[in-house]
């Protein structure tokens, strides 16, 4: 039998956090031997009750020494800022890192601009964009994964396919909405349940923060800097993500085989006949997308689980990754239906 692979949570108390949990406990490969948040001193269980009589270790209080004499690889589940701290002391311990935050996800000047001074500015040269469909390789043999974010990674996968037939002085318009679940466990106006019930709205159009990211990867990939254009929404839902793109070819294609034959050998795509919904990838790692086309007009929409594909799962299918593993082993695949 394979040994196992010594693997730490740093942020356990979040919904990212209790989606890594959920997916390591049974990993067939991972055991998870440290858990911590900034404090410490509780049990998963008071973190999560859903854990009881599943998985009820001890939650320490974050420190990377303890982290490097427990695990081979850990997990950065922590806001932007705390993050590139810890993973800067775990690196030097010659422990790898997947960091779910955006601390390592831009260059330098378009982070700086978009979130803070960054403070490990050596690593991120060296940081590897955790998108498997584009870096697999790469992620293969990295230390450091900046593993995306939920809007980034419906956005760019449904684009991806299309960069080579795109008018480039035509603006890409991305439509954008996310379960509630996306914006985190902290309590805050707009998430409020007498808010968000009944209701649908746009926040930070045309600067959120993950419109940089967004186009930094789809300049890197095609080679151009692209207009783009992104509106987020909060709809009222738990989870979930539909991404709707609006493009413009150069000439007339057959966009339904490009991004059939794109994807062919992707595990976690599925191209479909009909348009997406947010069921049918809720609980799962796919990103399900649909395209149709109406002369040199294409509408591509994309769905995926903003905490997994978008957060926790696609962290561990860059851990399988990083561990010479199959990408598949251990990810959810069956979705919340009904």
């Amino acid at each position: 039998m394979m040994k196992k692979i010594h693997v730490a949570i740093i942020g356990a108390s979040g919904y990212t956090g209790l989606e890594l949990m959920k997916i390591l406990i049974s990993h067939p490969h991972f055991e998870i031997t440290y858990i911590a948040t900034t404090e410490g001193g509780v049990k998963a269980t008071d973190l999560h009750p859903s854990l009881t009589k599943v998985f009820e270790q001890e939650v320490q209080k974050a420190d990377a020494q303890e982290v490097a004499k427990h695990a081979e690889l850990a997990f950065l589940a922590l806001p932007h800022k705390a993050a590139m701290g810890f993973a800067k002391e775990l690196l030097a311990l010659h422990v790898k890192v997947v960091d779910l935050s955006a601390d390592y996800r831009l260059g330098l000047e378009a982070y700086e601009k978009h979130y803070c001074e960054h403070e490990d500015k050596e690593n991120l040269e060296h940081a590897i964009y955790g998108l498997p469909e584009i870096n697999k390789s790469k992620i293969q043999k990295a230390s450091l994964i900046a593993n995306p974010g939920c809007y980034p990674t419906a956005s760019i996968l449904g684009i991806l396919p299309f960069l080579p037939y795109l008018k480039k002085e035509a603006p890409i318009f991305i439509d954008a909405k996310s379960g509630v679940s996306g914006a985190g466990k902290k309590p805050t106006p707009t998430a409020h349940f007498v808010t968000i019930n009944e209701n649908i709205f746009a926040y930070n159009p045309l600067k959120h923060r993950h419109e940089p990211e967004i186009a930094e990867k789809l300049q890197l990939v095609s080679g151009h800097a692209f207009e783009v254009n992104f509106i987020p929404h909060l709809i009222p839902v738990s989870r979930g993500m539909l991404v709707s793109s609006y493009l413009q070819t150069k000439d007339i294609i057959d966009a339904k085989a490009i991004l059939i034959d794109f994807y062919k050998a992707s595990s976690f795509v599925r191209v479909r006949d009909v348009p997406v919904d947010i069921k049918s990838t809720a609980g799962t790692n796919f990103c399900d997308i649909f395209v149709t086309q109406k002369g040199t007009s294409i509408f591509v929409s994309s769905s995926i689980d903003n905490l997994l594909r978008g957060a926790s799962s696609q962290a561990v299918v860059n851990a399988n990754l990083m561990c010479g593993l199959d990408e598949a082993a251990g990810i959810p695949i069956i979705a919340y239906v009904p």
